[in-house]
């Protein structure tokens, strides 16, 4: 050695780059929290949940509550769908299984459930919904082409872009930055 001594730096801490790049509606960030929070759970699509009445039918939702989806160890198919059924209506449900197994395969679409298991109890309290919003009826110079969906969603949403294409004043305007 040269007599030199040998200054090793100060412990200081790597400035971090920024965490999570501009601001994202809160909105956005939900179907990521929630699906987790399902995936836990056994469920692998969210909508299973917030669409029930969708594949039931409003009756059967009305008394029943998917709890979750188990499947066999390493496959996504042939799995169980777990349901909470209010006291009574149990009998009832086990009466029409099959159907429930088939539309609910028909929402995944694939054969995702062979069985379902059944739970008596009381099912959680329903959050107070917010009244759809009323639509216009769509114009008749679209003709009756909104009528043949059958998602009510869609068609709902369909008729919305279609209401405010048919009362928008000419072409969109899109205005270039100045550089």
């Amino acid at each position: 050695m040269d007599g030199a001594v040998s200054k090793s730096p100060p412990n200081l801490k790597p400035i971090e780059p920024g965490r999570g790049g501009p601001a994202r509606a809160l909105a956005d960030l939900l179907p990521q929290v929630g699906g987790a929070a399902f995936r836990k759970f056994g469920f692998v699509q969210s909508s299973v949940v917030s669409r029930w009445g969708e594949i039931v039918g409003p009756r059967f939702a009305a008394v029943s509550v998917p709890e979750s989806i188990r499947f066999p160890r390493g496959r996504k198919e042939e799995g169980t769908l777990h349901l909470l059924v209010r006291g009574a209506h149990a009998p009832m449900m086990q009466h029409i299984v099959p159907e429930i197994i088939e539309r609910v395969n028909r929402f995944f679409g694939y054969p995702a459930i062979a069985k379902v298991a059944m739970r008596a109890g009381e099912l959680p309290a329903k959050p107070a919904r917010a009244p759809a919003p009323s639509l216009k009826p769509v114009p008749s110079e679209l003709g009756d082409s909104l009528r043949a969906i059958a998602d009510p969603e869609l068609r709902a949403v369909l008729s919305a872009l279609a209401a405010g294409v048919a009362t928008s004043q000419g072409a969109p305007v899109i205005e270039k930055e100045a550089s």
